[in-house]
């Protein structure tokens, strides 16, 4: 995978996390965990870090509400 498919994956994951706050987390949430990890074939991995991150998070914040 090239280095811009990678970022814009790792970026339209960040953006479906976001959204998975307030909307259909455990559908969205878990779109960005498999982006974010699909991400991880970039040499530059921070934004793949955080397209999972963020994504466990939207999927973990329902749990506790």
């Amino acid at each position: 995978m090239n280095e811009t498919a990678a970022k814009w994956l790792g970026l339209i994951g960040i953006v479906l996390a976001i959204i998975g706050f307030f909307y259909s987390p455990f559908v969205l949430g878990g779109i960005a965990v498999i982006l974010g990890i699909i991400c991880f074939a970039n040499p530059k991995k921070a934004i793949a870090w955080w397209t999972t991150i963020l994504g466990i998070i939207a999927l973990i914040i329902p749990l506790f509400q």
